[in-house]
């Protein structure tokens, strides 16, 4: 049976995000010296859903395939659902662009959406990460709403959490290089370079 547990924690003074989220290296949001940080971060963004309101919301969750994407993708997961969140709609493997999580967000009139993104910034173990937080409307959470999660994340204490859930979502599983070379600057080009060229249209992988 999945339980939800209440974990301890402690706060940080460096979680203000601006209207393209939270970015910082990766060893950051993935290490032993900074215990807690992305829990912390995607805590005091669901704070400031109130907590009548969150078991009919739904949220939109989906990133741009960088490096820690799938790790922070099951902390959401875990961290919503202990929260109370109604639905989560994620994208087949965890990919969506920018773009088309806000066009979702309005679509199915979600409260707002989840992006795990660093835009063009390098990704890998000692490249950039990023957690940005879009509204109902699909655009960057205002000023007001950045303000609050940033008040609530220099004072959080605890977070909840069902540490057992996972969420199989499918994947890529490849290291291997294209034969031609292209360049999608970082961003969530690259996963749909490999899905349309190489799984949809057979081109080698190597």
């Amino acid at each position: 049976m999945v339980k939800t547990v209440p974990v301890k924690t402690k706060a940080y003074q460096d979680q203000k995000p601006e209207t393209r989220g939270l970015r910082k290296r990766v060893k950051v949001f993935h290490s032993t010296n900074y215990a807690n940080y992305a829990e912390n971060f995607i805590q005091s963004i669901i704070s400031t859903v109130e907590p009548v309101h969150r078991p009919e919301a739904t949220m939109v969750e989906d990133g741009d395939g960088r490096f820690y994407m799938k790790e922070a993708i099951q902390l959401i997961v875990r961290i919503a659902a202990a929260n109370g969140t109604g639905r989560l709609v994620i994208g087949q493997n965890g990919i969506l662009s920018t773009p088309a999580v806000s066009c979702i967000i309005r679509k199915i009139k979600a409260i707002g959406g989840i992006i795990l993104t660093a835009s063009h910034n390098p990704g890998g173990p000692n490249g950039d990460f990023g957690i940005k937080f879009n509204i109902s409307n699909g655009g960057p959470a205002p000023e007001a709403i950045t303000d609050k999660i940033f008040q609530i994340s220099k004072t959080i204490e605890e977070y909840e959490i069902f540490p057992d859930l996972k969420v199989d979502l499918g994947f890529w599983e490849s290291s291997k290089l294209l034969k031609i070379r292209i360049d999608a600057m970082h961003g969530v080009v690259g996963p749909y370079v490999k899905k349309i060229l190489c799984e949809e249209l057979g081109a080698p992988t190597t």
